[in-house]
């Protein structure tokens, strides 16, 4: 088995459900009593979210290196990065670090192309949403997709995955708002919708659309369980 190095903390309360994931994957590879062999970098939040809403990139590319160069010390043979928006620096970061960045939004667009589906909508941090690291993953793949707009649209669903969602606050009336905004994309084409931040299945799931959601902590976690079995 291979051993992963996973970033996590951004936020904890995804890593946890990495941690899970990828624990349940291994030993339904391998039976018995076969758990992942990993390695869990966690890091401040705080700091993570700080330099990004300051637009300070290369500050986030050197925490998230950092942590991935204290985890190929300890032996990793893979990275997982535990949320969609560290994934803005992931390119970087394999090239600095030298060893190979299982990406999510590359994860995510193979599924929705093994699916079937052409155009999706995108839910995630502003970041995810409006930076270009996300979505030219999606075009490389011949994926259209669609934003929530307007604005404060885009701004509501930050806010919340921020203050509520990364400390594992769950709002009734936060879910009823996030279903409205997933209709209204799928009223204007969305044949699926991506739940790009690790945080949104802690409040959406599939049993609350009527199209196929991609759970892209599910879809990450399954793509390292079947690297470290390879």
């Amino acid at each position: 088995m291979k051993k992963l190095g996973l970033v996590g903390g951004i936020s904890w309360v995804s890593t946890l459900d990495y941690y899970r994931f990828i624990n349940e994957g291994i030993n339904e590879k391998l039976g018995g009593f076969n758990f992942a062999e990993c390695i869990i970098y966690s890091l401040n939040f705080d700091d993570f979210q700080r330099n990004n809403v300051a637009g300070n990139w290369d500050t986030t590319f050197k925490l998230i290196a950092d942590a991935c160069e204290n985890l190929k010390k300890a032996g990793a043979e893979a990275i997982v990065l535990c949320a969609n928006t560290a994934h803005a620096v992931a390119e970087r970061v394999e090239q600095q670090v030298q060893l190979p960045i299982i990406h999510i939004a590359t994860v995510t667009a193979n599924e929705i192309n093994r699916q079937g589906l052409k155009k999706v909508g995108l839910l995630g941090t502003k970041f995810t949403m409006e930076m270009d690291f996300y979505k030219n993953k999606l075009r490389e793949n011949n994926i259209d997709f669609i934003l929530p707009e307007p604005q404060e649209t885009r701004d509501f669903i930050q806010q919340t995955l921020r203050d509520e969602l990364g400390k594992g606050i769950i709002k009734p009336e936060t879910k009823v708002a996030y279903i409205k905004i997933i209709n209204q994309l799928i009223e204007e084409g969305a044949e699926g919708i991506i739940l790009g931040c690790t945080e949104i299945p802690m409040i959406i799931s599939q049993a609350d659309v009527a199209v196929p959601v991609f759970d892209t902590t599910q879809i990450h976690s399954k793509a390292a369980v079947e690297f470290a079995v390879s």
